[in-house]
């Protein structure tokens, strides 16, 4: 009883195409040839829109009475024991607990935030100038001059900077942070990292746009230095790794094909 050549080559040829399968998996976001992306300098355009609050946001409410004189105090250190404009001790106490580092307050799914005093009033889609105009506004009712402070204390970014394992999500305590200082929050961008392919996806009204930019040349640091925004995805598209990837592939089937080849090669010698 012989080997059957045709037998063996087919077998590896058999190998080899399942473990090209699973070869380069970890390339999320792929992008055809022809796709098309949107245009950077319409980006650039946008960035003074800013943020727009979303469900699921968690806001830090701060309210002052006479256009802010008691932040005033704060900062000066001469804070006044004088109860405030509004009248009555249990208004100036919850003044006091608005005032002191700023209580959190969820945007519920309907777009509707439950504050002190107002009840359920809709911040949602507005910037965070607009929500502290609105507000004070409707605490004229209440105070004299309220002066309003927001701000979003979940806002995030997702950052895969091009290496296994090391994806991050980067909370965005600053606004006006950009894409340079989030890759350098998270250590730059992996040894497997493509520079030349990095993309920013962002969530719009209509679905998603996708920006791609070049940062391995002096030229894209302008595109670096742009703003993100929450919930943005910075993807550094990965290197293709055929060689150590096809090898790791090949290596459990080529040690099970070694395996039974060498049974086979005792089977045959007993047999004969």
């Amino acid at each position: 009883m012989k080997a059957n050549p045709f037998l063996l080559i087919v077998v590896a040829g058999f190998a080899i195409f399942m473990s090209g399968c699973t070869i380069n998996q970890d390339i999320l976001f792929r992008s055809g040839e022809f796709y098309e992306f949107a245009d950077l300098e319409d980006l650039d355009k946008n960035q003074s829109a800013g943020y727009r609050i979303a469900p699921n946001d968690m806001l830090t409410f701060q309210l002052y009475s006479n256009n802010g004189e008691r932040l005033n105090q704060f900062t000066a250190g001469t804070i006044s024991s004088q109860a405030g404009v509004g009248g009555g001790q249990n208004q100036q106490q919850r003044m006091n607990m608005m005032q002191q580092g700023g209580l959190t307050y969820l945007v519920k799914p309907d777009g509707l935030v439950e504050l002190p005093e107002l009840g359920n009033i809709r911040l949602e889609g507005l910037t965070i100038e607009e929500a502290e105009g609105l507000l004070e506004d409707a605490y004229t009712s209440f105070y004299n001059d309220p002066y309003v402070i927001i701000r979003v204390t979940n806002n995030r970014v997702f950052v895969f900077p091009g290496e296994a394992g090391r994806a991050t999500v980067v909370p965005l305590e600053n606004m006006n942070t950009t894409l340079l200082e989030v890759l350098a929050m998270v250590g730059g961008i992996g040894a497997r990292g493509n520079a030349s392919s990095v993309k920013l996806i962002r969530k719009t009204e209509t679905g998603r746009d996708v920006y791609k930019m070049d940062l391995s040349v002096i030229e894209g640091l302008d595109d670096a230095n742009m703003v993100v925004q929450a919930y943005d995805i910075i993807y550094v598209e990965p290197m293709p790794q055929l060689v150590r990837e096809t090898t790791e592939s090949l290596s459990p089937i080529i040690s099970l094909f070694s395996t039974v080849t060498a049974l086979w090669a005792i089977v045959l010698n007993q047999s004969n």
